[in-house]
């Protein structure tokens, strides 16, 4: 998927907070820590330093959700996430994304942290973030 068609996915997929542009996704496809899962209809964007992995953001188009995307890219971004070396995986997520965490659970994710008041939802509301990890 191209910087742009990137953008404009999550522009579709991130509709309460401020989506990342097709400038900031191409500044981070420039790192050669960052990698790309990718499918027609979703993508998951993560980076590998030294034995962490960071899962970014993970996106699924909404006429396509509840129908396994998400779990097939997640999945397959931590066999990446593994193959890049390593051996603890982490992601941040919004507490109100309960579809999000619960798929994050079902993959051995649990909370470590929270960030209260981390997003700004664009109504004004602030969000708390969830740190969630695992073990690769």
């Amino acid at each position: 998927m191209t910087p742009h068609a990137l953008a404009q996915l999550h522009r579709r997929c991130f509709t309460s907070t401020r989506p990342w542009s097709a400038a900031e996704f191409s500044d981070l496809l420039a790192s050669p820590l960052i990698f790309l899962i990718s499918d027609i209809n979703g993508f998951a964007l993560g980076r590998t330093i030294t034995d962490e992995a960071e899962l970014l953001t993970i996106a699924v188009d909404p006429d396509h959700q509840n129908t396994g995307i998400g779990t097939r890219i997640l999945e397959r971004f931590v066999l990446k996430s593994v193959e890049n070396g390593a051996h603890t995986i982490f992601l941040e997520v919004a507490a109100n994304n309960l579809p999000a965490i619960r798929l994050y659970q079902k993959y051995g994710f649990s909370e470590s942290s929270r960030r209260s008041a981390y997003y700004s939802a664009n109504n004004g509301e602030k969000i708390d973030a969830l740190i969630m990890q695992k073990s690769a």
